[in-house]
């Protein structure tokens, strides 16, 4: 198949751009299976469309609540558990009034809140006032509350698998609410198969298997096979060394995010 959209016929692709089965590639099938884990895990470390930023809501439980407030227990202390696709959290969205006992400004269901008051006077409707005015209101508000109030620190390691919220659990949530987070996902290609059929993918998977070949066969300098033709192992071996650095140059050139930058 010309369009790879699974495991398999991937790694027939990129056995095919290797000669087979005109000529016998001496990999094992589970070197290959390595070989193609191998380039999906250099893909979704550095490959600009292995990723996509997701919104995903946690559930805490009572046993959760319970946790975090046992500061003796450092291993369960203010954390929750996220999938293994989850590879970065960049935010916690602020806690609601049907979230977060007491108020604030962000709260939804107090008639004393700052935001309620000002579309209460103010905004008798949409067409009377402008708009203007109120989003600077709403700007000059947000920026009173993140100065005075602020939001919790989150930390996420992805090797964990956990992300922690330093804040008072057991006085600012309640058992059976959602946490909302801003995160990024890996694309998971046994769901979303056109990840398959990545240009820079299929050359690199192909280019490992090669090396693999290479690395096989290097004890074999210049080796006669049956019917004349002669293999090299070690420039098998070198040739696929060269095309997987320059591979990676053109990942990391071309393909991945430029870093961020940190402002303040």
């Amino acid at each position: 198949m010309a369009t790879p959209n699974s495991r398999t016929t991937f790694k027939d692709y990129c056995l095919r751009s290797l000669g087979f089965p005109v000529i016998d590639i001496n990999v094992d099938d589970d070197q290959v299976d390595d070989r193609v884990d191998e380039a999906l895990q250099k893909y979704a470390e550095f490959h600009y469309d292995s990723t996509h930023a997701d919104y995903l809501a946690v559930k805490i439980t009572a046993d959760q609540l319970a946790n975090s407030g046992n500061a003796a227990n450092a291993n369960s202390f203010g954390w929750i558990p996220l999938p293994e696709n989850v590879v970065g959290v960049s935010r916690m969205f602020p806690m609601t009034g049907t979230t977060v006992r007491g108020g604030g400004s962000s709260a939804d269901f107090n008639i004393f809140d700052l935001n309620y008051q000002l579309r209460l006077n103010e905004l008798y409707e949409f067409t009377s006032s402008s708009y203007q005015y109120y989003w600077i209101a709403r700007t000059h508000l947000r920026m009173l509350e993140l100065i005075l109030v602020g939001q919790p620190p989150i930390r996420y390691s992805k090797h964990m698998g956990r992300v922690y919220i330093d804040m008072a659990w057991n006085s600012k949530i309640t058992a059976n609410s959602y946490l909302l987070l801003e995160c990024t996902t890996l694309l998971s290609p046994d769901t979303y198969t056109r990840v398959w059929n990545d240009n820079w993918l299929k050359e690199y998977g192909t280019t490992l298997i090669k090396r693999q070949w290479g690395e096989n066969m290097k004890k074999y300098a210049n080796y006669t096979l049956p019917g004349g033709m002669v293999i090299n192992g070690q420039q098998i071996y070198d040739e696929a060394i060269a095309e997987q650095r320059r591979l990676e140059q053109v990942l990391r050139d071309t393909w991945a995010e430029p870093p961020q930058f940190l402002i303040g």
